[in-house]
């Protein structure tokens, strides 16, 4: 019996932990699949909490030239084009009157910022803990310096709490102000309150006349979330976070392991 249709029009992927192995790389394996679900139909969209001065690369050696969702679902960027279709900034105002809330109750934050654009930079403040690696960032001391340009998301850290307490903790005090999310280890974001994933990717799923009802979505993080309540199937890595995992329609292997491949060959197979 031959291989029944790919049942899904859009597969949205999350970079970190999901697409990317931890080396930040993309397997074979991985790349055929996604080259055999577009081959069948399906459109490719990456929904990123990186910005896209630091997702750019990536989509570069895919030799990806579609829509991305970059900045937490802040930007929308055509890659083939190179330019920003959307994007929204966090009020700074709002932001550090959130931030002068949180250490007044619980002390100093070390804090770092995404600029706004095709090009911003990543600012990072004394004591944040910046992960290894190539992305490029500039370190600031003035505090002015942070507020200087327009910005996509805050990213805090704190010197007791661990990321889940610190992201529990700020939303209790300034949820009314701002969102904030776990992306990554260290990774705990303030963003526009409203803004997620699923905003930037039903925005971009729009531009394309394809719907939630149409989507796949992978992912490893509690940034995840709202994206796999908007898509129709939503498809948690093994190494993803327990919260993500307990609203995830399927578990499959790690980002290590070729698990949005394994998926796929399944669905393309008929499965």
């Amino acid at each position: 019996m031959s291989p029944g249709p790919f049942p899904y029009r859009l597969v949205a992927t999350d970079l970190d932990g999901t697409l990317l192995r931890d080396d930040e790389t993309i397997s074979r394996r991985t790349r055929d699949a996604l080259a055999a679900a577009t081959a069948a139909g399906a459109a490719h969209i990456v929904v990123t909490g990186r910005g896209v001065p630091w997702t750019r690369h990536i989509l570069d050696d895919l030799g990806y030239d579609g829509i991305a969702v970059c900045g937490q679902g802040a930007q929308v960027y055509h890659a083939g084009e190179r330019r920003l279709l959307t994007s929204l900034t966090l009020d700074r105002q709002l932001a550090g009157l959130a931030l002068a809330k949180i250490e007044a109750e619980i002390g100093p934050l070390a804090v770092a910022a995404s600029r706004d654009g095709l090009h911003g930079d990543v600012l990072i403040g004394p004591g944040y803990r910046v992960q290894e690696g190539p992305l490029p960032y500039l370190p600031y001391k003035d505090p002015s310096e942070l507020w200087a340009a327009p910005l996509t998301k805050l990213y805090i850290q704190h010197a007791d709490l661990d990321d889940d307490a610190l992201a529990q903790t700020a939303r209790r005090i300034v949820g009314s102000l701002v969102d904030i999310v776990v992306a990554g280890p260290g990774i705990v974001e303030v963003l526009p309150l409203g803004l997620s994933k699923a905003t930037g990717l039903s925005l971009a799923a729009r531009r394309l006349g394809l719907r939630a009802a149409d989507t796949i979505a992978f992912g490893d993080m509690p940034n995840d979330i709202p994206m796999f309540g908007w898509a129709a199937h939503g498809v948690a890595m093994a190494n993803a976070h327990d919260e993500l995992k307990a609203v995830a329609h399927e578990i499959t292997a790690s980002n290590e392991h070729d698990g949005i491949a394994l998926v796929l060959e399944h669905l393309l197979a008929g499965g």
